[in-house]
């Protein structure tokens, strides 16, 4: 019973621990930004103290200020000088540009990247894992790939930001009817946390189940 308690008590406090711990790296390493500003307008000059968090707060501005005035034609443009100056620079112009494709990919509305979650048969035939659709094989790849191919990312569990890059027929895929964050989720839970059930018929038929 004093087990079943402890189990109880730990599956409570060790999810808070972890999520307090990891908004307090991140806090305490932004907090670093700090140091760009003139010593005379630190918060401790100002008002005696630190303030915990001033350094997110002036990274998120600044980050919202950013894209405010590069939204505009004239901030389009200084990007595009800066673009330009960075590639004269060798070494920074092929690091710069291949950073800023893949956050592109990444975080463009319009992108298809890490917006689906797939069902694949992954390390081998009959044994399957979920990934997610990166897009579809490009330059003399594709010259080499006949028929309809996508482009996977295999995460890793428990740490999905290492995983296994693929490329697979379309129709050796199934598109899952669960969003990109319940698939991260599951995933880093090892299979503990299950999205909910939805479409059990279509996926089951796939993989050869009996149907309801």
């Amino acid at each position: 019973m004093i087990k079943r308690y402890f189990i109880t008590g730990l599956l409570i406090w060790v999810p808070l621990a972890i999520t307090f711990w990891v908004l307090s790296l991140i806090i305490s390493t932004m907090d670093q930004s700090l140091r760009l500003l003139p010593e005379t307008i630190h918060p401790h000059a100002l008002f005696g103290f630190d303030i915990p968090g001033a350094g997110a707060l002036l990274t998120l501005a600044v980050i919202l200020l950013t894209g405010l005035v590069t939204a505009n034609f004239v901030g389009q443009k200084l990007v595009s000088w800066w673009e330009l100056l960075l590639a004269r620079i060798p070494v920074v112009n092929s690091v710069y540009n291949s950073v800023k494709q893949v956050s592109d990919t990444l975080f463009s509305s319009n992108g298809q990247a890490f917006r689906k979650a797939l069902l694949v048969q992954y390390p081998r035939e009959g044994s399957w894992t979920i990934a997610f659709m990166t897009g579809h094989p490009g330059g003399d790849v594709a010259n080499h790939l006949s028929g309809d191919w996508v482009s996977v990312y295999v995460p890793t569990t428990p740490n999905p930001t290492s995983g296994f890059f693929l490329m697979i027929r379309r129709d050796e895929t199934v598109e899952l009817d669960m969003s990109v964050d319940e698939a991260l989720k599951y995933i880093i839970s090892m299979g503990v946390v299950a999205p909910p059930l939805r479409q059990r018929n279509k996926v089951a038929g796939v993989l050869g189940e009996p149907t309801a």
